[in-house]
């Protein structure tokens, strides 16, 4: 067997095969006979019909056909094999020249997990230095007031709203609300958080009560087509409710069960606090060190591979949306003056990072030797699998899954390879 390879954009690559005419005319024997197992011929027990019969009630055509395809698949398969390479998507094939007593000629175009060439990894690693994690005592007393309020007791009170009243409401905004559904929230008035002498409006109004008034979004505004903007409500109270804040004492800490005192909670508290500060460093020193590699990593992305991940992505927001606000992918289009490719590509920056972040992460990983082991995959799949109720775990796809926790296992080991240079 003859064969070229070229080199084409995008990782791609064309592979043109000649396999002599000895070489194939044992698949076309190799066809013949697997034809003879599968094709009932009148007068023969299945599998026992003559060759020559078999070849004419199926057709010359029909049979180099067969034969073509056998070729094709084992030929792909060993040259993939031989040359180490690691395909993405399905071949593409075209069929240059198949007849009996001739060579048989064809060629594939596949895409290709790219060659990356990576900069010095260690040393940019060894150069991304962890910053300083502090807690401070704001810290700790914003935590305590957190667990102080999810212990407060609620009330039904017959009265207008005032500062310090938990208040239940429904708002709409032309500006706001783009499918034109009422928005709905509940906060403690006065700590809500909304945007300037939107609270300030609500004080006074009783259950049941609406009211319409303006308020202005601030210039630094996350929502920055609303920035500086006048914009109209139209707000119901759906109920008041007096809120009743425990006393911040040893006695309060004891009731939480653990703590001898109320040192020891804020104790407890600011160490649970500087795990998360951590584990967020670690996030974000990981991060660093990935972009800084990519930056100066010379990559060619596989269009296949982009698409791919473009399609995942937007497969999960379609489900998020359906799960979470109980609408269709239809429904939230119109609500949003979209079209389903304008909202796929949306997604096109993200899949991009995606996948240079895969990509970056497995060769790292093939040059340091990274390996995972079946049995690291079947105790953390079992671990998984502990997570969710019986009837939900019979739905999952324990294949998908493993090779889900296969690739999370690989990443967690490179970032760790990647640490290992920075001490």
């Amino acid at each position: 067997m003859k064969t070229s390879l070229k080199k084409l954009p995008k990782s791609q690559i064309e592979i043109e095969f000649e396999l002599t005419i000895e070489e194939f005319q044992k698949h076309v024997e190799h066809a013949l006979l697997h034809l003879q197992e599968h094709i009932k011929v009148d007068g023969f027990r299945p599998g026992q019909a003559p060759p020559k019969i078999v070849e004419e009630k199926v057709g010359k055509e029909n049979l180099l056909m067969e034969a073509g395809d056998m070729a094709v698949k084992e030929s792909y398969s060993k040259f993939i094999t031989e040359n180490k390479l690691e395909p993405i998507g399905e071949p593409e094939v075209q069929i240059l020249k198949i007849a009996q007593g001739s060579p048989f000629l064809f060629k594939i175009k596949i895409a290709v997990l790219p060659e990356i060439g990576l900069p010095d990894y260690k040393k940019i690693a060894s150069q991304t230095k962890k910053k300083e994690i502090s807690i401070s005592q704001e810290d700790v007393e914003d935590a305590l007031s957190y667990i102080i309020k999810s212990r407060a007791k609620f009330s039904q009170i017959e009265k207008p709203a005032d500062k310090k009243d938990f208040v239940e409401i429904e708002y709409f905004s032309q500006d706001l609300n783009k499918d034109g559904k009422m928005i709905k929230d509940g906060f403690i008035l006065g700590e809500g958080k909304m945007i300037p002498g939107f609270e300030e409006n609500i004080v006074g109004m009783s259950k049941g009560e609406e009211k319409e008034f303006s308020a202005k979004f601030p210039e630094n505004s996350q929502k920055k087509d609303l920035a500086g903007k006048e914009v109209s409500f139209k707000v119901k109270m759906i109920t008041v409710q007096k809120v009743e804040i425990p006393e911040i004492n040893d006695e309060f800490a004891k009731s939480l069960g653990k703590f001898d005192n109320l040192d020891s909670l804020k104790a407890n508290i600011k160490n649970g606090i500087k795990m998360e500060k951590e584990i967020q460093e670690k996030q974000r020193q990981r991060n660093e060190i990935l972009e800084r590699i990519i930056k100066n990593s010379k990559i060619e992305i596989p269009e296949v591979l982009i698409n791919s991940e473009k399609d995942r992505l937007f497969k999960d927001f379609q489900n998020k949306i359906t799960r979470d606000f109980k609408v269709t992918l239809k429904e939230y289009l119109a609500s949003i003056k979209q079209d389903e490719k304008t909202l796929k590509d949306s997604f096109l920056k993200e899949a991009e990072k995606k996948v240079k972040n895969f990509l970056i992460l497995k060769n790292i990983g093939k040059k340091e030797n990274i390996l995972v082991s079946d049995k690291e995959i079947d105790e953390r799949t079992q671990e998984t699998m502990k997570n969710y109720p019986i009837e939900v775990a019979k739905q999952i796809d324990i294949s998908e899954l493993k090779e889900y926790i296969k690739g999370a296992i690989y990443n967690e080991k490179v970032f760790q390879k990647l640490e290992s240079f920075t001490t």
